[in-house]
């Protein structure tokens, strides 16, 4: 893509003179008549640079230069001057300008200033993504707690897949948190201002199925009293989210397939298609693959679902981080009771890290909260240990869980890790590789 150049002076000779010395340069040139044609069509994110009169009806480039600073105050202006408005276009330059070229002038001294504004212009922005995507990751760490590599692998796929305009298949066990991974492709995308509309298929009786998901007017059926806008026309704009996406009628599955396909919906007992524009997050317990050979699941509907698809882990491929999520979901119970919850002993800890956890996530929150209560006893002893892993792998457990938590904390820096596990470089380097933990991981936590 060519760098991006507005032109701004009311003299229309002027204009097509620049365009024409900018164009054979290899700019993309944008004219506009006046300041208020230029502000009226600004992107705030505009990548490139403006060039504008000083002298002009209406507003002037001063004013003009006020206005973009409030837009963007790193927005390179260029200012063209005759020679009486030097004074002027100094006090341009004191106020946020970028530089002043004064008339007459050559094309060289116009592109060489153009030039050193635009590479100023793309370190801004290359600058301002980077800030964005790591305040984006400091927030999602936030949300999706863990430091083992499954969930730091998991963290990197939602923050790609957010801002890209596909739909979405989770899949995972019950109470790996898939909901709340369809929340933060939502909210880290681009229509996290929109509806986020979620819909357990599995909670909807068939024959109320297609009036919820699709809507209806007065009388489509009976006991329709009154018109009902359904869920995905609900969800127009933003995400519609479809948990348990296996159960779903089959006759649904045909009119959703539909919809995907046109952007169309159409309530019960009317002939009027309704356009809509949604991204679709689905999530299921089983493969979809299985259930398409089996005959309950559409082919062509997964292969509009599966774009792209994630795997969610089960909490005990990620065991290291159960410490960290049990603590979490203690204090957040205890602060809600208006209690203290007290940590757990080393014991407790052990019958945490050994425990299967069929229910994931979900039940070792249950856990936390009973916890927090005081339901359990304070070893933990009313949680189950069948096939409970021996000593040595709850303490490989708890090793890796420790290592991942101080170079997370210590932001990838090997002697601060060091000095925080009060073990020497050798060592650290040792225990590192045998937990399949590498430095790189954590630098961009800082």
């Amino acid at each position: 893509m060519n760098p991006s150049v507005i032109v701004v002076d009311d003299e229309a000779p002027i204009r097509e003179a620049l365009q024409e010395w900018l164009s054979l340069s290899g700019f993309e040139v944008r004219l506009c008549a006046s300041a208020e044609v230029c502000l009226a069509g600004l992107d705030p994110d505009f990548p490139g640079v403006v060039v504008s009169d000083l002298r002009m009806p209406g507003l002037d480039g001063l004013q003009l230069l006020e206005r973009l600073q409030a837009l963007d105050r790193e927005l390179p202006l260029l200012l063209i001057t005759g020679h009486g408005d030097v004074p002027q276009a100094v006090e341009a330059m004191r106020l946020g300008a970028y530089d002043f070229i004064e008339k007459p002038f050559t094309p060289e001294r116009l592109l060489d200033s153009l030039r050193r504004a635009l590479e100023k212009r793309r370190l801004v922005q290359e600058n301002r993504r980077l800030r964005q995507h790591v305040e984006q990751r400091e927030r999602l760490d936030a949300r999706l707690l863990g430091f083992s590599r499954a969930l730091e692998q998991l963290r990197r796929q939602v923050l790609d897949l957010a801002r890209a305009p596909v739909n979405v298949l989770l899949r995972g066990e019950t109470g790996t948190g898939k909901e709340l991974v369809a929340r933060c492709l939502h909210d880290f995308g681009p229509r996290a201002d929109k509806p986020f509309v979620a819909l357990n298929c599995a909670a909807i009786p068939e024959h109320l199925f297609e009036s919820e998901l699709f809507g209806h007017e007065t009388g489509a059926f009976t006991g329709a009293q009154g018109r009902r806008v359904g869920r995905i026309e609900h969800a127009d704009g933003g995400t519609l989210f479809l948990d348990e996406i296996e159960s779903m009628p089959l006759a649904q599955q045909v009119k959703l397939l539909r919809v995907l396909q046109e952007q169309r919906v159409e309530r019960l007992g009317s002939n009027r298609s309704i356009a809509v524009d949604l991204r679709v997050i689905a999530a299921t317990k089983p493969d979809l693959r299985q259930e398409v050979r089996a005959g309950r699941f559409r082919e062509d509907l997964l292969y509009r679902l599966n774009v792209a698809e994630l795997q969610l882990p089960p909490l005990r491929e990620r065991r290291e981080d159960i410490p960290l999520l049990f603590e979490q979901f203690a204090r957040a119970a205890a602060e809600r009771l208006g209690r203290e919850a007290p940590p757990p002993t080393p014991a407790a800890l052990a019958r945490l890290l050994a425990h299967d956890w069929p229910g994931n996530v979900r039940e070792l929150a249950n856990a936390a909260e009973r916890h927090a209560l005081g339901l359990a006893a304070p070893d933990l002893e009313a949680l189950p240990g069948d096939d409970e892993p021996g000593l040595a792998e709850r303490l490989e457990a708890f090793e890796a869980q420790c290592l991942r938590q101080a170079l997370a904390q210590c932001r990838g820096d090997i002697k601060a890790a060091m000095t925080l596990l009060r073990l020497p470089r050798r060592t650290l380097n040792e225990k590192m590789q045998r937990h399949g933990l590498a430095r790189g991981d954590f630098l961009d936590e800082a």
